[in-house]
């Protein structure tokens, strides 16, 4: 493989044009491999599984043997095209047209990957290796259920008795342009389904009926009505979406026999899992029993159950790590960054549990949509802040 392995674009199209399609592996880690073992990267791909999962296999790379350790994550998985007749141009082709690069995954996140790379090779072609190590997490299935990927390849390097110092995340963390925003933590997430129990039967005879429906929209009330908290100093105020609510029923004559709604909660520093969990279960028993619109029954039966894995909300402390790269961003753009907690989770819930995160990478407008594409300037852009950072970081640990 001839790519010039200080060049963005050209790493970023050999990782385009594999078709790594979460959970597939697709040839982009074998491309990734290819690159960081020119580079002396001592590599491996592991792969992980559970039952009732596909398996996963991801990456780890590791240069130096002592010193302080500065981790990269990020993944080479990408969620489908969708329609191609939607697309420009073919999405695993890495087509450059009108100064940007398309393709699925250009943002989110191959570009973050081959701009940390070749961000590493100037470095050592400039300055020579850093005195410390450098490791390369790639997972490869972050945009899937992220269960065989970051979280079983931290606890395998773990195992291996390696430890990291830092980590940078290179996920698309900018708004508008590059050197907008770096996130210093995330807020929390956490997802419920809660079912209701009716009584089916003929609306012209509700006396024999129970519309479950009614409890529900009481509890939808009592979730939504109050808001959870005011905020803090880092994070936004917590908010409570209702996603769905939904009973099965295509009759207009019919009393439904149960309803379910669905909800989601981006949640702030206020609450963990369990104390937001006791407190929304609160205000469930306060809606079940609300007989405004059920006078004189009884509690309506309710069933919650906690959906997926709730994440945590979390506040990166490490005033090296959040100056090195917030140095590095303004020295390169002239620009002053946003340190900011907002946005959705990334894999970064998973790595605060090992050390200190940040995450910084290209503008994410365009991530998920047809047409996905960065411009190849921001590839440029990015690599010299990368290389920046990798520079101050070890000058802090030196």
């Amino acid at each position: 493989m001839t790519t010039a392995l200080t060049d963005p674009l050209a790493i970023l199209v050999d990782l385009l044009r594999c078709p790594s399609v979460t959970p597939a592996e697709g040839g982009a880690l074998a491309v990734l491999e290819a690159h960081l073992s020119r580079l002396g990267f001592a590599v491996s791909r592991p792969v992980f599984r559970e039952e009732g999962t596909p398996d996963v296999e991801n990456l780890f790379a590791v240069v130096g043997t002592e010193g302080a350790h500065l981790a990269f994550a990020g993944h080479t998985d990408v969620v489908p095209p969708g329609d191609l007749g939607d697309w420009r141009h073919d999405p695993f082709a890495g087509t450059v047209e009108g100064g940007e690069v398309f393709g699925r995954g250009a943002a989110d996140m191959k570009g973050g990957i081959a701009c940390f790379l070749a961000a590493f090779a100037r470095h050592v072609e400039r300055c020579g290796a850093p005195r410390g190590r450098v490791s390369f997490l790639i997972a490869g299935d972050e945009e899937g259920p992220a269960i065989n990927g970051t979280v079983k390849l931290l606890d395998w390097v773990a195992a291996r008795g390696t430890r990291f110092d830092a980590c940078l995340v290179g996920e698309p963390t900018n708004p508008e342009a590059i050197g907008d925003m770096i996130k210093i933590g995330r807020r929390g997430s956490l997802s419920g389904e809660v079912v209701v129990e009716g009584v089916q039967g003929h609306v012209a005879y509700p006396h024999l009926a129970d519309n479950p429906l009614r409890a529900l929209t009481a509890i939808a009330m009592a979730l939504m009505e109050v808001p959870l908290d005011a905020g803090s100093e880092r994070f936004p105020p917590s908010n409570l979406e209702i996603t769905s609510i939904d009973t099965g029923n295509t009759s207009v004559n019919v009393v439904p026999a149960r309803a379910r709604l669905f909800f989601n909660v981006r949640f702030s520093d206020a609450w963990t899992p369990r104390t937001l969990m006791d407190e929304l279960q609160r205000r469930i028993a306060q809606g079940a029993g609300d007989p405004r619109l059920r006078p004189g029954r009884a509690p309506a039966s309710v069933r919650v159950t906690w959906r997926e894995r709730p994440a945590d909300a979390f506040l990166t402390r490490d005033e090296a790590l959040t100056r090195s790269l917030a140095g590095a961003v303004e020295a390169v753009t002239g620009r002053r960054p946003e340190l900011s907690t907002s946005g959705g989770t990334s894999d970064a819930r998973f790595i605060k549990d090992h050390c200190p995160v940040v995450e910084f990478g290209l503008v994410g407008k365009t991530m998920h949509m047809a047409n996905e594409r960065v411009a190849v300037a921001d590839l440029e852009l990015l690599t010299k802040i990368y290389e920046a950072f990798i520079a101050r970081w070890f000058a802090a640990h030196a």
